[in-house]
């Protein structure tokens, strides 16, 4: 997961791991986005905005109710956009990050930080030009030294989720790091 995405220690004091989603919405206030959070069983752990967007990060489970699905974002509202960055489905089954994008309530794009031709919803292809420049799909995404003796792709596997989430970032103009004090900037 990138730096940017982990959540600090602060937050880790209270009881709270490093198993959260964060939340860009723009388009619907911080208080619409907290309340349709907790209709969805999710408590925001801490949250702000910038560059005109709000943001929240919560818990990915609800251990206490035993709610281990994952979060329907859709069900927030049919007016905004949101962008998600699940950073952990599942750390102890290995499990990447993945990226959401909703506008109007209806999935637009969606992909595994593990395997970017694999994009569903209603626009896949949405950011298709941000990832090819980034290097990230097509004509030149490849490790150069993949085969090579003695490399390991897996050397600069978080490196290539940084691209991602910076390319995202870029895109949507999400605010900068620090978020707040209870996430680490990189």
């Amino acid at each position: 997961m990138p730096e940017w995405m982990q959540v600090d220690l602060p937050v880790s004091e209270f009881g709270w791991h490093d198993e959260v989603n964060l939340v860009f919405a723009r388009g619907m206030g911080l208080d619409v986005l907290a309340e349709g959070l907790r209709g969805l069983r999710r408590e925001p752990l801490v949250s702000g905005e910038g560059n005109g967007w709000v943001w929240v990060v919560h818990d990915m489970l609800n251990a206490g109710i035993e709610d281990f699905d994952p979060v329907s974002y859709g069900e927030l509202g049919t007016a905004g956009e949101l962008v998600v960055f699940v950073t952990e489905p599942c750390s102890a089954k290995a499990h990447p990050p993945h990226f959401e994008y909703y506008r109007d309530g209806r999935l637009i794009t969606w992909f595994s930080f593990e395997d970017l031709t694999q994009r569903p919803g209603d626009n896949p292809d949405y950011l298709s030009a941000e990832l090819l420049e980034a290097k990230l799909i097509g004509p030149g995404s490849e490790c150069e030294r993949d085969g090579q003796d003695g490399h390991d792709c897996f050397d600069h596997h978080y490196e290539d989720h940084d691209r991602i989430v910076r390319a995202v970032a870029g895109f949507f103009a999400l605010p900068s790091p620090p978020l707040s004090p209870g996430v680490t900037a990189a």
